[in-house]
């Protein structure tokens, strides 16, 4: 028997923690769960961990009961990171489908902007030949045309239409990998919901800094800064692309019009 494998040695306690982030059942981030991400946190700032003593029984019985210690931890972090306060915590440094919060409680707040169009506007389906992707769109939307950025793999395909209030709507589609992705500057945390069919989602109430990637004519990627309005977050793991709907300020409409994209 190795010495790091005894329960109470440190070197077996970030392979069990990884393991046991992975097997929670929660959203995943930029290809790790959230949990895994949580608990990589958690051994980075050395938090203390249950750590159990030597005692003279058999192995196989210690070895049981440090499992059960650490699945108890576990379940008190998935719960963190659905429950306020902690989860301003969480999202502070996740990233979600390469877009990445960044929680600024100090900033100054920014006022609400105008939902930008799709420049050189094309078809959606041109837009689908470009990116490399047919984004998606809500039932019941005509007139929608698309720009796209970059080039596939990592194309971002904006989308554009009018609400029936004759408001502007945006939603951006990209691949959950981008890099560099979407920077959402936030000075309140974006609060988690759920579509129709239970897919995980992050509603952003108040407008808020945006930094967005576009490339030059030569293929190199920068970033842009503008304000984004109130928007839903979500991933499509099946895809492998991140969605992000913006000019619906009504949270339940801006829910059931992302419940119907197809």
């Amino acid at each position: 028997m190795r010495e790091d494998e005894g329960p109470a040695g440190s070197g077996g306690l970030p392979e069990e923690l990884r393991e046991l982030g992975r097997s929670l059942r929660v959203p995943e981030v930029d290809g790790e769960s959230m949990a895994e991400r949580v608990l990589a946190r958690i051994l980075a700032e050395h938090v203390p961990a249950p750590v159990v003593e030597e005692e003279p029984e058999p192995w196989g019985w210690l070895r049981r009961r440090w499992r059960a210690l650490l699945a108890a931890l576990s379940g008190v972090l998935v719960v963190a990171v659905l429950t306020p306060p902690v989860r301003a915590a969480v999202v502070e440094w996740l990233g979600v489908g390469g877009v990445v919060v960044e929680y600024a409680p100090g900033a100054p707040p920014v006022a609400a902007a105008e939902v930008p169009g799709c420049p050189d506007a094309v078809p959606v389906a041109e837009a689908a030949r470009r990116a490399g992707f047919a984004p998606p769109l809500p039932e019941g939307v005509a007139g929608a045309v698309a720009s796209v950025t970059g080039r596939a793999p990592t194309a971002v395909a904006g989308v554009c239409w009018r609400s029936a209030a004759g408001a502007a709507v945006r939603l951006d589609v990209f691949p959950g990998t981008l890099d560099p992705g979407f920077v959402k500057e936030v000075r309140v945390q974006p609060e988690p919901v759920a579509l129709a069919d239970g897919t995980a989602a992050y509603w952003f109430a108040e407008p808020h800094r945006l930094a967005f990637p576009l490339s030059s004519v030569e293929g190199r990627w920068r970033q842009e800064v503008r304000t984004a309005g109130p928007t839903l977050l979500w991933v499509r793991p099946s895809a492998g692309l991140t969605l992000r709907l913006e000019g619906i300020p009504d949270r339940a409409e801006a829910l059931r019009v992302a419940a119907s994209v197809r």
